[in-house]
């Protein structure tokens, strides 16, 4: 009888120290795993040739007395497209020229517009911003969202993310969008081409980062616009007749996004 007892307190002892290895394991696990910084709001990180906060500060003035019919959310491929409303500006207040003001007013034309897109913005900024005022109150037709693009650069103030974390933060901010603008239509664009050769690693991470995003919108019946075969030629070179450095639109590139979304521009009031 005393050996089965001894034998019950060994293996209860043995036990106890798996489940306490166990445990050791997962927390050490937790503590590697990286956080997915793209879901984590921050103002921010950044420098630009415009004042961020600023242009926060400006969106939270503006935003209730224009009652927009339109909003754009992004980063400086919106941001320095256009529009009068937050004006466009440098660090030291000077008003600053659109890269595409003639195709603006050709796509949105007296429509009421606010153009939310900040120049390096990564998905956790808006996702700050829109926690701090942007959106709210207000009631859309439409918003358009565009955003990732910075996600994949490393700096030394913010990692690159992996492709299922930007779509995350993409994801974490439609939900944003939706319930703080419960009436509008959204359509989520997929990040635009960067780089000019198809086979540049930048190049083929938007496209595998884009893939990803076809999925999550496929499942949620989301409209996801795609242009890329707009903005690419026949060689899939994106080339400086559509862009200005081959991230940035040119007012031809910006036609071509126009162009694509003038269909849901259109059926704003039906």
């Amino acid at each position: 009888m005393k050996s089965i007892t001894k034998l019950l307190y060994l293996a209860l002892f043995s036990f106890c120290i798996l489940s306490c290895k166990l445990q050791k394991k997962q927390e050490i696990q937790a503590v590697e795993k990286p956080s997915n910084t793209a879901i984590i709001p921050v103002p921010k990180l950044e420098d630009d040739s415009y004042d961020w906060l600023v242009r926060h500060n400006d969106i939270l003035e503006v935003k209730d007395s224009l009652d927009p019919e339109i909003v754009l959310i992004g980063n400086s491929i919106t941001h320095f497209w256009g529009g009068d409303y937050p004006p466009l500006k440098y660090a030291d207040g000077r008003s600053r020229i659109s890269n595409g003001p003639n195709s603006w007013q050709e796509t949105f034309k007296n429509h009421r517009v606010l153009n939310l897109g900040f120049g390096w913005d990564r998905t956790q900024n808006v996702l700050w911003r829109l926690n701090n005022g942007e959106l709210d109150g207000l009631d859309p037709k439409l918003v358009i969202i565009h955003i990732g693009t910075n996600n994949t650069s490393e700096t030394k103030n913010a990692r690159m993310n992996t492709a299922a974390e930007i779509v995350e933060g993409i994801a974490a901010i439609y939900t944003s969008v939706r319930t703080k603008a419960p009436n509008a239509k959204i359509v989520l664009m997929e990040i635009m081409p960067r780089e000019e050769k198809p086979d540049n690693p930048r190049r083929i991470f938007i496209n595998e980062t884009n893939q990803l995003l076809k999925l999550y919108a496929a499942d949620k019946k989301i409209i996801l616009l795609d242009i890329a075969s707009k903005m690419l030629d026949s060689d899939g070179l994106l080339t400086k007749k559509v862009t200005l450095d081959f991230c940035h639109p040119n007012e031809a590139g910006y036609q071509i996004w126009g162009e694509a979304l003038g269909p849901f521009i259109d059926s704003m009031g039906d």
